[in-house]
């Protein structure tokens, strides 16, 4: 589902990190935009700033600077959290916090059920000696980190959990696996299927397919593909070859960024924005 119209724009994007010789700007004034459906691969040399854009895009990089929008709202009409909800970030090397995949896979809708969540103020049976206080507290909180629990679980089904590895290669993965048992390529897998389930708008894939073998990047690519599929923006940082997904190439090089098309036909840009 391809869009014309843009759906995540960056205008004017800057940053200028510090060194021992002094501040060094990497990038300044680049622009961008992607529609809905579309994939956009990011390439480049090494050290010339991908990583940074990208976490940029996402609100996640203190170094930099810039104007962005979402279906024409202004980032600065989000909270943080929901930015970055709605424009996730998935970095190269994946984080997989918990006791099992199912609970990594889970976190995002654990956590966003605790921030729902209160905690009563007021003391019950036993709270009027420190002591009864204190366990009280503990108490409460036992429950609460329980019921968000069982609440994310039913937000997040195993069964839709173990539907979206399977279509992603991952079948031999047993739910209750322990995520620091998982190779390198399974766990970029599973990194992505918890970004995916999240629906963001803009998926921003920080060469999540860095650790995998052709099969299986093959693999992680058809998923981006059917998410772009249905309505997803994706912007990919890539050092692969081509692999027929993208409808557009960026390349950031010596601080500008420069387009050019499926066919490897340029597209004229000034500075990141395009011109023809």
């Amino acid at each position: 589902m391809r869009s014309d119209s843009p759906l995540f724009t960056a205008d004017r994007v800057s940053c200028t990190v510090p060194s021992p010789d002094g501040d060094r700007t990497v990038f300044s004034g680049l622009s961008f935009a992607i529609g809905r459906g579309e994939i956009v691969d990011l390439v480049g040399p090494s050290g010339s700033g991908k990583s940074s854009l990208l976490t940029a895009f996402a609100r996640l990089n203190p170094h930099a600077s810039g104007s962005f929008a979402l279906a024409g709202r202004d980032a600065g009409s989000f909270t943080p959290q929901r930015w970055r909800r709605e424009v996730a970030y998935l970095p190269q090397k994946p984080i997989l916090p918990g006791d099992t995949v199912a609970d990594a896979i889970r976190l995002p809708f654990t956590l966003a059920v605790r921030a729902d969540s209160t905690v009563p103020a007021g003391g019950g049976d036993g709270d009027a000696r420190d002591g009864g206080r204190r366990i009280g507290l503990v108490g409460r909180f036992a429950r609460l980190f329980r019921d968000d629990a069982a609440h994310a679980r039913g937000m997040l089904p195993d069964a839709r959990i173990r539907e979206t590895l399977d279509a992603m290669g991952c079948g031999d993965i047993d739910l209750t696996r322990r995520p620091h048992d998982l190779s390198g390529g399974q766990a970029a897998r599973v990194s992505l299927a918890r970004t995916l389930l999240t629906e963001p708008k803009v998926l921003l894939a920080d060469e999540v397919d860095a650790g995998l073998d052709d099969e299986n990047a093959a693999k992680v690519a058809s998923i981006m593909a059917y998410a772009a599929g249905r309505g997803m923006a994706i912007v990919r940082i890539r050092h692969r070859p081509p692999d027929g997904r993208a409808s557009r190439v960026a390349t950031l090089a010596d601080g500008a960024l420069t387009w050019t098309d499926a066919t490897g036909s340029a597209t004229g840009a000034t500075n990141g924005r395009e011109t023809a």
